[in-house]
């Protein structure tokens, strides 16, 4: 039988998923992104041997345990560095970062900055619930100035929240969208259009901590817009938007056309064709 008329075989979610099960609190919304993680794996029908997914420190920075496929769990804020590494040297595989607004913005703000104006093909997906969940509630870059939920900052932190998506558009990312956790299938439509999209894309996905930003997070999914962001490949436009954005705007705003970095390649180097090179 000729190979190529075997169909091919569609996965589901289910084998995108490890044995291993999520530890986070019950209510987190970090549980609907792996789902819609997952989805999107699926909806592109990838073969897991063909994923790399990798992160840094922090709640959501767990999914590559929780994801069967290629899994690299970095140090804090270095997950861009260490994915535009695995992209450039192995361009045919399906690279995607996940982490955290403290992990992607604070420590690894830097590298975020970088990256979007680099813009190697592959997905950023960063879980904002707006603290620092893992170390117990402190202030993140994207907490509310006037939150005075945390210990540290009980009159609030009094600095303006850091604001990813007008920052990843003005650093030069070539696809930016805002998703709420716990619309599933949105999500997943999102980060697979994310995938697909050349260049460095970026998803912020709003993922409510309960246990340590309770007040008004469990009212995000009242609060969030009723009408989408208009993608737009006008950066101009983009930005306009922005300047009212309240924030709760959920869909694809900006949709770029510039063209990803990718260096030519000459052949695999070695350890020992290195060593030469330094003892010459």
């Amino acid at each position: 039988m000729d190979t190529q008329t075997i169909p091919t075989q569609r996965r589901t979610a289910a084998d995108y998923k490890s044995a291993l099960r999520p530890v986070w609190c019950p209510g987190c919304g970090d549980y609907g992104v792996l789902t819609s993680l997952l989805k999107a794996f699926a909806e592109l029908n990838l073969e897991p041997e063909n994923i790399a997914l990798v992160s840094g420190i922090g709640c959501s920075s767990r999914m590559p345990a929780y994801t069967r496929a290629y899994g690299f769990h970095g140090v804090h804020g270095r997950a861009l560095a260490i994915a535009s590494g695995v992209k450039l040297a192995r361009p045919d595989l399906t690279v995607v970062a996940t982490g955290g607004d403290g992990d992607g913005f604070s420590i690894g703000g830097n590298h975020f900055l970088h990256a979007c104006r680099r813009n190697i093909d592959m997905t950023y997906v960063v879980m904002d619930n707006q603290v620092y969940g893992m170390t117990k509630g402190q202030a993140s870059p994207t907490t509310d100035d006037d939150w005075e939920g945390s210990k540290l900052t009980p009159e609030g932190t009094g600095i303006t929240p850091f604001s990813p998506l007008s920052i990843a558009l003005a650093s030069g990312a070539n696809f930016i969208a805002r998703c709420l956790s716990r619309d599933i299938n949105r999500t997943a439509n999102t980060i697979v259009e994310a995938i697909q999209h050349p260049g460095f894309s970026f998803v912020q996905i709003l993922s409510p901590c309960i246990t340590y930003h309770p007040e008004h997070q469990k009212e995000w999914r009242d609060l969030v817009e009723g009408t989408p962001f208009a993608p737009t490949q006008d950066p101009v436009a983009a930005a306009s938007t922005l300047m009212s954005d309240s924030g709760f705007t959920l869909g694809v705003l900006y949709q770029g056309q510039r063209t990803p970095y990718a260096p030519a390649t000459t052949g695999r180097a070695t350890v020992s064709s290195l060593q030469e090179k330094f003892l010459l």
